[in-house]
């Protein structure tokens, strides 16, 4: 049997919000945090929803132009890594592709 809940759910959420709100990616979290990839996809699956929907989910968003500015800047982070990885991955089919042959 393995280590079920040896985290607390403290942390499953913490874990949760390096994805959701800070952009990292699954491995990248899960790398930092020393958990399996599986692991925090499971989390994601189980706590995600409870992270984005909250009583403030049926709102409009906030007019506070910080904070629109803030959370632009964090999609444009994420954009960036996004597209990064996007070009990883493209480089990395191209050069197995070309093994193959």
């Amino acid at each position: 049997m393995g280590r079920k809940g040896s985290h607390s759910e403290q942390f499953r959420l913490e874990a949760c919000k390096l994805v959701n709100e800070q952009g990292y990616s699954i491995i990248e979290a899960s790398k930092q945090l020393d958990v399996p990839y599986n692991t925090l996809w499971n989390w994601l699956a189980r706590y995600g929803p409870r992270l984005t929907a909250g009583p403030e989910s049926d709102q409009q968003p906030p007019d506070d132009p910080a904070l629109l500015k803030s959370r632009i800047r964090e999609l444009e982070k994420q954009v960036h890594r996004l597209e990064m990885e996007k070009e990883i991955l493209k480089k990395a089919t191209a050069y197995f592709a070309q093994e193959q042959t």
